[in-house]
């Protein structure tokens, strides 16, 4: 099944094709200097040659008809191809019976057939001919009424009956005449199969466009017809005919700079038109994606399939040498001029397949190097090919340098191919770096500024290269000749290559300043908290020797927080805010305000509970101040007292969120207390995290000296009606 769908497949390619080079050859075909070479020939008395405007008017029903082919179905296509290939064997068929007829008329043998051996071959491979043709003309059209096709065997059989030639001759005209009249009325009996076609075709279009829009027709069409196998097919075509008719006509050996020349040349005239140049562009596209294919294959074998890019599938290649092409007017040229516009065209094609097998190559390299894969054979094909794209690139810039004369463009491929180099030398250091620290056993210190460093030199000498370009650009646009699609190109280059690049590598830079800054700004842990932690980066899983502490009471390493911070501006473990020192030292102190009229006075601080003596005894009943009753359901918090001057609520502080009464935050922290903190190992609660209802009836359980409920299960959750309910600090 999987067989027919691809013979099926290449069906629909192959019988579009003539199509495509019907367009190509209508538009190369130029009817004004045509007319103008019949004028001064023989053929100017013709009267089929006399009516300039029919062939004109001929010359648009061309294209029509092109475009028909182009978009028929497939099921009509191949019926349409049947039809034309049964009147190529009716035709095939009048040939061997004029031929048969002639060599009779020049032999002049009237006798029997067995008598003359010369005559009965002529007769013997005539009659075969013909009922080949017959045969053939059946099978095609589907029918067992053979006789419709032989009346070509008339001459034949008036031959074996000792007719005279001359009646033979007559005999053959009228053979002609009936096969003419079977096509005549063949074509007659389904002149309305194309108007249906058509009216049936329209109708299809409408309901589509109604339903899905114009877009999803152009996708469906694009599909149906495989537009960029169907373009690199004619274009395959074209250049190998063009390749043919060079060397049919030569006889003697060419030499290596000849052929080179030759397939300059032979590719500069088989992108002559728009179709051709089209062809051209999917068929570097295909060529591009076969090279990553190959380089993706190299790295990883079968596994490179699973996950594909659309950015590596070649169109960016064919897209690029589009775009130039148009800007340079390429298909305008002469030959020569065009062959070497499109070397050129051709070296910034190779240039961009290049970068993109870096990109292909870089992740994969690094990762490589930064994992424990000692399998020598990945390592090798991963090294060898970031040694290839280090040298061919500096080579492929030598070789310009040597053939060509110095300009702006070929400046612009050699500082590609320069970079491209320059980026493998970095891919390749930071490489060697990993493997280092692999076999050190330990982290290389400022390893992350390093990689930092490298690709920002990369990224800041492209950049500088894409501004080089647009500052050509536009002043080719100021002071030479001005053209829309030029200036449409200098626009789209600046702003993906020169704005984008300049507002990410800006967004990058001051998103490492922030982490610095807010690294800085962190408090360092000293060696007994250390030892008190007892626990491994959460990060990085490895042992801590130094740590900075974040505002929830996280310990990390240094590096491996500001790793983090690159990416998101929360804790690791806990997802709170982190912000520097001084940030949050600001946020939590209250600003200090003059007090008048409708202004609160500031608490003071909590009491420290070392200070505040033994707990005092709960009231009867069990209550517990500020909450409902002895069964625990109430609040750890104290009851809002009234202020005693202004008889309004007292402020809330905000030190004492979610701890009892005067219990100070730095006595009572929910991860200190909690069993279940992140990373205890030594708890045996395997890294787990603690819910904060779990840290609540810890902190509540522990603390009972302050006026908690031990056995409260709602912990600082429970409030009476028209009590303020403190803030519950998350884990």
């Amino acid at each position: 099944m999987a067989l027919k769908e691809k013979l099926e497949a290449a069906l629909n390619v192959g019988l579009r094709v003539p199509s495509i080079m019907l367009l190509d050859a209508l538009y190369r075909w130029d009817v004004s200097s045509f007319f103008q070479q019949i004028q001064r020939s023989s053929l100017n008395n013709n009267p089929l040659f006399q009516y300039k405007y029919l062939a004109l008017y001929l010359h648009y029903v061309g294209y029509i008809l092109s475009v028909v082919l182009l978009t028929l179905p497939r099921q009509h296509l191949v019926q349409l191809y049947l039809y034309v290939l049964t009147a190529l064997l009716l035709f095939a068929g009048h040939q061997i019976s004029r031929d048969y007829v002639r060599s009779e008329l020049e032999s002049g043998y009237e006798g029997p057939l067995y008598l003359e051996p010369l005559s009965m071959n002529r007769f013997t491979t005539a009659l075969v001919g013909q009922l080949v043709v017959c045969t053939l003309c059946s099978c095609v059209m589907q029918t067992k009424q053979i006789w419709l096709f032989s009346a070509h065997l008339l001459p034949l059989v008036a031959r074996l009956c000792l007719v005279p030639l001359e009646t033979i001759v007559f005999i053959n005209r009228f053979a002609m005449i009936f096969t003419g009249l079977e096509v005549l009325y063949f074509l007659a009996s389904n002149l309305l199969v194309p108007y249906n076609l058509a009216k049936t075709a329209y109708r299809e279009l409408v309901q589509v466009v109604e339903v899905y829009g114009l877009l999803a027709l152009g996708m469906s069409l694009w599909n149906q017809l495989v537009v960029p196998v169907l373009f690199m097919s004619f274009w395959l075509v074209l250049f190998a005919l063009q390749i043919y008719s060079y060397f049919s006509t030569r006889d003697q050996p060419t030499s290596r700079e000849r052929l080179l020349f030759l397939f300059l040349t032979s590719i500069a005239e088989c992108c002559s038109t728009p179709y051709s140049l089209l062809g051209l562009v999917f068929t570097v596209s295909f060529v591009a994606l076969g090279v990553l294919t190959l380089c993706k294959f190299y790295l990883q074998g079968y596994r490179a399939f699973m996950n594909d890019n659309t950015m590596h599938r070649g169109m960016t290649e064919g897209i690029t040498l589009l775009i130039l092409a148009v800007q340079t007017g390429l298909i305008e040229l002469q030959v020569i001029h065009r062959a070497f516009l499109l070397s050129i065209i051709l070296f910034i094609v190779v240039a961009s397949i290049l970068q993109s097998m870096l990109e292909i190559a870089d992740p994969i390299v690094l990762a490589l190097g930064a994992s424990r894969d000692k399998s020598l054979w990945k390592h090798f094909r991963a090294v060898s090919l970031c040694l290839f794209l280090l040298i061919f690139p500096a080579y492929m810039a030598y070789m310009i340098c040597q053939f060509f004369h110095m300009d702006f463009w070929l400046l612009i491929i050699i500082s590609s191919s320069v970079l491209t180099s320059l980026q493998v030398l970095g891919t390749l250091f930071i490489y060697v770096l990993f493997m280092v620290e692999e076999f050190r056993k330990e982290p290389v210190e400022n390893m992350d500024d390093v990689i930092y460093y490298v690709n920002g030199t990369y990224r800041l000498l492209e950049f500088l290269v894409a501004l080089c370009v647009v500052a050509y650009g536009v002043s080719e646009t100021v002071f030479g000749e001005w053209t829309v699609m030029g200036s449409t190109i200098i626009f789209v280059h600046s702003y993906y290559n020169v704005w984008l690049r300049a507002q990410l590598g800006w967004q990058s830079f001051l998103l490492r300043r922030d982490a610095v800054t807010k690294i800085k700004s962190l408090p360092t842990a000293t060696q007994e908290q250390l030892e008190k932690h007892n626990d491994i980066c959460a990060i990085c899983y490895q042992d801590m020797k130094s740590a900075v502490i974040t505002p929830c009471s996280h310990f990390f390493h240094a590096g491996c927080l500001k790793k983090w911070l690159y990416v998101q501006e929360t804790c690791p473990l806990c997802h709170s805010q982190l912000k520097s020192q001084s940030a949050t030292a600001t946020a939590a102190t209250p600003p200090q305000e003059a007090q008048g009229v409708g202004q609160l006075p500031q608490d003071p601080a909590p009491p420290n509970p070392e200070e505040a003596g033994p707990a005092e005894p709960l009231p009867e009943g069990g209550a517990v101040p500020g909450g409902t009753d002895s069964t625990g359901e109430g609040s750890c918090a104290p009851e809002a007292q009234p202020h005693p001057e202004s008889g309004l609520p007292a402020p809330h502080d905000a030190s004492q969120e979610g701890l009892g009464a005067g219990l100070h935050p730095t006595h009572l922290d929910p991860l200190e207390n909690c069993p279940q903190s992140v990373g205890g190992r030594d708890q045996g609660w395997e890294g787990q995290a603690p819910s904060p209802m779990e840290c609540q009836e810890t902190v509540c359980a522990s603390r009972n000296s302050a006026g908690c409920m031990p056995g409260g299960p709602t912990c600082a959750t429970g409030v009476s009606e028209g009590q303020a309910a403190p803030a519950t600090r998350e884990h």
